[in-house]
């Protein structure tokens, strides 16, 4: 299967995740052949990283989105467990600090996006300004936005400004040499349910289960609504979703692994080559190491 066609989302027609499974394919089902084909995909990774840092001409950013326990931690922590520290950073994006909210909304994203050369990981982004606050609303009221003073004005057209922001924002980046990969990790409520209770019942999973994680559930419907429309509106063909089934993470794994590879492949990434005179100064560097004596 051609993972990254058979999940690219493009925008042509309206999303309905609800229409979208989201369980293992069932052609892929064999736990360790999974397993052993990430493998070969870390390394593949691997090799295209040294790639694009030497090259230092291209910066890649990758975006995941998901619900509450859908993975997003283990995912990058599985999938870019070859890459070389150097040339990978991974930003979470939480709530915005009282500096960050005095500033526009994207202030604090950019500051955050990688260098050239780089692989960028935004765990949650900017995307959290069009779907935490379409749901709950009120968190635009109390940032002081321009003459927003009510719920009522956060309305449809305040978001359609919010994505067209966001397109333009990744277009921006793309004229600058940047590849952005965005991810949607598609998981079903029963399994969040489920992944909930293990955090509970397993010691040492407590830490990773909040309170809030429960009240956010009462919304799920809410937040499914905001994917909806916020994948919709700002997926193109330059800059795509990848809407990937993640009831079972090591599937996900396996889908994420192969788009990143395929789409990095994608780029003319290459070791630099030396000019006459660099190649020269390296013969002479060598004849030198080798009249040295011990």
């Amino acid at each position: 299967m051609n993972f990254e066609k058979h999940y690219r989302y493009t925008g042509k027609q309206k999303l309905e995740l609800t229409k979208l499974a989201t369980a293992v394919d069932p052609e892929f089902e064999d736990e360790k052949v999974i397993k052993a084909q990430i493998a070969k995909n870390i390394k593949q990774l691997t090799e295209l990283q040294g790639k694009l840092y030497a090259q230092d001409r291209f910066g890649v950013l990758v975006i995941f989105q998901a619900m509450d326990a859908a993975g997003k931690d283990s995912m990058i922590r599985h999938i870019m467990s070859g890459v070389n520290p150097q040339g990978c950073e991974v930003t979470s994006f939480k709530q915005p600090t009282t500096k960050e909210i005095a500033h526009d909304y994207l202030w604090r994203i950019h500051d955050r996006v990688p260098k050239r050369g780089m692989i960028g990981i935004f765990n949650r982004s900017y995307y959290e300004d069009v779907l935490v606050s379409r749901v709950h609303p009120e968190i635009i009221v109390n940032e002081h936005v321009g003459e927003i003073n009510d719920k009522k004005q956060v309305d449809d057209a305040f978001f359609e400004r919010r994505f067209n922001d966001l397109r333009y924002f990744e277009d921006y980046l793309q004229h600058n040499g940047y590849l952005v990969l965005k991810f949607f990790l598609h998981m079903s409520k029963a399994e969040q349910k489920q992944r909930f209770i293990r955090r509970i019942e397993i010691p040492s999973h407590n830490w990773k289960f909040s309170a809030a994680d429960i009240q956010e559930r009462q919304y799920w419907d809410d937040y499914q609504r905001a994917y909806d429309d916020a994948i919709t509106k700002t997926a193109t063909k330059a800059t795509p979703w990848y809407v990937i089934p993640s009831d079972s993470k090591w599937y996900s794994r396996l889908c994420v692994s192969e788009i990143i590879n395929q789409r990095l492949s994608e780029l003319p990434l290459a070791y630099p080559s030396l000019d006459a005179s660099a190649q020269a100064q390296l013969k002479t560097a060598l004849e030198q190491l080798d009249r040295e004596t011990d």
